[in-house]
């Protein structure tokens, strides 16, 4: 596991992150979230001991990183695929990596093979693509075959092949019972990728919770289809509810009324059916419609935001 205990970070009078708690548990895919400047990357420098803090710890497997012996066997993490010798070949930049850990030089081959670098394992790394640095990266975390992963962005510079391999290689990890941490402003890939989420804002904990169960609780509307829409709008409104028509979907017109649907708002699913039932309006479609992971991550990081983007009329004013 990865503990986070009470970690406070200062810079001067500047607290980056202010007493921050958590766990990432293994078999599972956490996204750590949070906007520009929340502590995130300070965070992940703190698990791996590049950053002293003013308080609290943070703890991988219940040690400091930097009192593990050979490190890379029991965590792997990717921070910055910039971060490499460029003069090096790819499999030599390995292979030190491999020696200072005791790690054989077969492992090498096996991970340069697992994150498709085998062909330019001889190339200079200065001559890499970003995306190329990237799977590089990753295979430096996966040499020791370690139990615990952190990664940092990893999917910035990956094409649409590289984005989906990368999710379905954390997927897998996570479900050979590794500990498996992500960084990542993609929202759509992490909502496809993450089982559970940690969201920060200004160096302090906001949520700690399943990625579903986040969404969840911004819900939006209700979205009902009904043999006899106008008639169940009135019902629905004099329940307090607000009843908003649907735009008619893409394609030729439809001559069923109820294909348009309603967007209902102020009654859950439960009570709408109920009182269609009692209006004797037959229901084709009943759907309970949550916020997207991009959505509700905007709605509670919200006051978190430290730089806030103004429109051109804003601007002027």
């Amino acid at each position: 596991m990865i503990d986070v205990r009470g970690l406070t970070m200062r810079y001067g009078r500047t607290v980056a992150v202010d007493g921050l708690t958590f766990s990432v548990r293994p078999g599972l895919v956490t996204g750590f979230l949070g906007p520009n400047g929340a502590g995130k990357s300070t965070t992940m420098r703190a698990v791996l001991g590049l950053e002293v803090p003013a308080g609290g710890e943070a703890l991988v497997d219940g040690r400091s990183y930097a009192s593990l012996r050979r490190p890379m066997r029991t965590m792997g993490a990717l921070l910055d695929a910039g971060a490499v010798h460029g003069g090096r070949t790819a499999r030599d930049h390995l292979r030190c990596l491999a020696r200072s850990n005791g790690i054989g030089a077969g492992r090498v081959d096996e991970v340069l093979g697992q994150v498709g670098l085998t062909d330019v394992a001889g190339r200079r790394i200065g001559g890499f693509s970003l995306g190329m640095k990237q799977r590089l990266g990753i295979a430096a975390a996966l040499l020791g075959d370690p139990a615990v992963l952190m990664f940092d962005e990893p999917l910035n510079g990956l094409d649409p092949e590289g984005i989906r391999w990368i999710r379905d290689l954390l997927r897998a990890l996570a479900a050979e019972g590794r500990t498996v941490l992500l960084s990542s402003h993609l929202m759509n890939e992490l909502a496809l990728t993450a089982d559970h989420v940690v969201v920060i804002g200004r160096g302090k904990l906001i949520a700690d919770t399943a990625i579903g169960e986040l969404a969840g609780r911004f819900r939006r509307d209700v979205l009902v289809r009904a043999a006899d829409p106008e008639r169940l709008a009135g019902v629905l409104r004099a329940h307090g509810a607000t009843v908003t028509p649907e735009e008619a979907p893409p394609g030729p017109p439809a001559r069923d009324p109820s294909v348009r649907g309603l967007s209902v708002r102020g009654l859950d699913a439960e009570v709408i059916g109920e009182l269609a039932l009692g209006a004797g309006v037959a229901l084709r479609e009943l759907t309970p419609r949550g916020a997207s992971l991009e959505e509700a991550f905007m709605e509670l990081t919200e006051d978190s935001v430290e730089y806030g983007a103004h429109t051109g009329t804003e601007q002027g004013r």
